[in-house]
């Protein structure tokens, strides 16, 4: 009788609850295109939110005034050691990753030297982007040379150096530098005294060069002569009757100065200090003077490429339609497959790092900028070598003011030459865009990585800080007419071309001692020959170390 109480049968047993099957959730996608906080995912009520990392590339413009470059260095002051302590303190970098950038993916798409700008620089890394308002919080803990743009999303895998397929940057180079007869060396002086084109010493730059140390090109006994020369340029004016106020100029004809400081009409004035006439930029009503910001109206650019020449003021000299031409001409000798190796440092010819692809390089356009006219200078490469773009530029420029055939390029392009090249200041480079067509091509249903979406905002930018910058800096220091005086064959022996043979070693005192026999070697197999090469082959492929100016 217990048994039949107790004992359950399965059949009076309740049928067991059916089971369930939840559908798994659909996989998330590694990036979202949009820039939005949707991702926000809370902890527990009542408690802290917490962000995922987003891999995203960053876009932002920096004037390189004060700085030692953009790549971090121990010790020295950076663009990108001041970008990332910004980050952490913006909260887009944890505690733990803090000065360890390894941590969260950071790459850059180019390096610039000490004193150069950017405006369309890239950065990429993991970083916290929620809250929203990213922006702003790193743009009011910067500097205000240094300013962000924005931020795009980004594959798990980009990285903005390998991603990068071109850079292009922009040289602005004084019209004046280009003028044969402009901020001439002392040889070139003493050597004109008693021609029908005597030319006289420019006393402006002889004070200026007394400050500068370590000037590109220029020795400190070299100096000491400038010094002389002045001296003796002084006593010499007073025993022939010319009077002291009078400026550096062309002997024969009123309309040829040599020594304007400022590329614009001037009106004459009395320094104090040295009892010479010194120049003042006329400026229009409403121009601000040097140091001050100027508005988008005061940088005029001209994209008349066949329109009227301009004379460069107080100067018979003009970046016309000849002149332009003959400074394209020159500029083309560098597009192509070539051996940078003597335009560089540190990077031996046989290293195949020293080629590189230069796209294009043309100086068709002119800017006037605080009353001074610029030529500018734009290079697109896949990639560039420390002071590779300074080097090519001094090497058009020694050119165009007659101090070197145009055959040296192709000579300074072999690989079994070696030749020192000048280096153009550091002042007027700056990178404008870095470009990733082949990215934008793949993953064309997320956001395209250019700086379309920010062109107002860089324009603004590289007016107010850039150019500005760039002017008033030759117009208080001097820096390119300094350098112009260097460009002589004392300094760059090399620049010497005797038979057509270019000098390889510039070791030997003697120029004719230097000179090699390269009649055995054929410049057809020396000089590389791109016109075969596939553009899509050579932008495409990033295997060389990118060390950018």
């Amino acid at each position: 009788m217990e048994n039949s109480d107790t004992t359950l049968t399965t059949s009076s047993l309740p049928p067991p609850p059916p089971v369930s099957v939840e559908e798994p959730e659909p996989k998330k996608l590694k990036m979202s295109t949009t820039t939005s906080d949707d991702e926000e995912c809370a902890a527990g009520t009542g408690t802290k939110k917490r962000y995922k990392r987003r891999k995203v590339a960053i876009f932002f413009a920096y004037c390189g005034v004060g700085y030692q470059g953009m790549q971090k260095n121990p010790g020295a002051k950076t663009i990108e050691g001041d970008l990332e302590e910004v980050l952490y303190v913006s909260g887009a970098v944890p505690e733990q990753d803090r000065g360890v950038p390894k941590r969260y993916d950071w790459a850059r798409s180019a390096r610039t030297d000490k004193g150069v700008s950017a405006v369309g620089q890239v950065v990429s890394g993991r970083f916290y982007i929620d809250p929203p308002g990213l922006v702003d919080r790193l743009n009011s803990n910067l500097p205000s040379q240094i300013r962000i743009f924005g931020y795009k999303r980004v594959t798990a895998s980009f990285n903005a150096k390998k991603f990068c397929d071109r850079r292009r940057y922009v040289y602005l180079i004084p019209v004046f530098a280009l003028d044969p007869s402009c901020h001439r060396d002392r040889e070139t002086v003493m050597a004109s005294l008693g021609s029908g084109n005597e030319l006289v010493k420019c006393l402006e730059c002889s004070e200026r060069g007394r400050k500068v140390i370590g000037l590109v090109g220029n020795r400190k006994k070299n100096l000491e002569l400038e010094a002389v020369d002045v001296e003796a340029g002084i006593s010499s004016n007073r025993d022939s009757g010319v009077t002291e106020d009078v400026e550096v100029s062309l002997s024969k004809g009123d309309d040829n100065h040599l020594n304007e400081e400022y590329g614009n009409d001037n009106k004459g004035g009395m320094n104090s200090k040295t009892g010479l006439e010194t120049m003042v930029p006329v400026q229009e009503e409403g121009t601000p003077f040097n140091g001050e910001s100027v508005n988008n109206s005061d940088i005029l650019e001209d994209e008349k490429v066949n329109g009227e020449d301009k004379l460069t003021n107080g100067s018979g000299f003009c970046y016309g339609e000849k002149e332009r031409e003959r400074f394209n001409k020159i500029l083309k000798y560098f597009v192509g497959t070539h051996n940078f190796h003597n335009f560089t440092t540190r990077t031996k010819a046989e290293d195949p790092a020293a080629r590189r692809y230069i796209i294009s390089l043309n100086a068709n356009t002119t800017l006037v900028v605080e009353g001074m006219e610029f030529v500018k200078c734009e290079v697109v490469g896949q990639s560039f070598m420390l002071h590779q773009i300074r080097k090519m530029i001094g090497m058009a420029v020694a050119i165009m003011r007659n101090c070197a055939p145009e055959s040296l390029i192709d000579k300074a392009l072999q690989q079994d030459v070696n030749i020192n090249v000048p280096t153009a200041p550091e002042v007027g480079l700056y990178l404008d865009e870095c470009f990733f067509t082949s990215y934008n091509q793949k993953w064309k249903d997320h956001e395209e990585l250019s700086m379309k979406a920010y062109e107002k905002e860089a324009e603004e930018f590289k007016m107010k800080y850039i150019y500005s910058h760039i002017a008033s800096t030759e117009q208080k220091e001097g820096t390119v007419a300094l350098w112009l005086h260097s460009l002589n064959h004392r300094n760059y022996p090399d620049l010497h071309v005797i038979n057509e043979e270019a000098i390889p070693d510039n070791k030997s005192a003697d120029p004719k001692e230097a000179i090699t026999d390269n009649k055995s070697a054929d410049p057809k197999d020396a000089i590389t020959d791109n016109k075969g090469a596939d553009l899509e082959e050579h932008i495409t492929d990033n295997n060389p170390v990118v060390v950018t100016q």
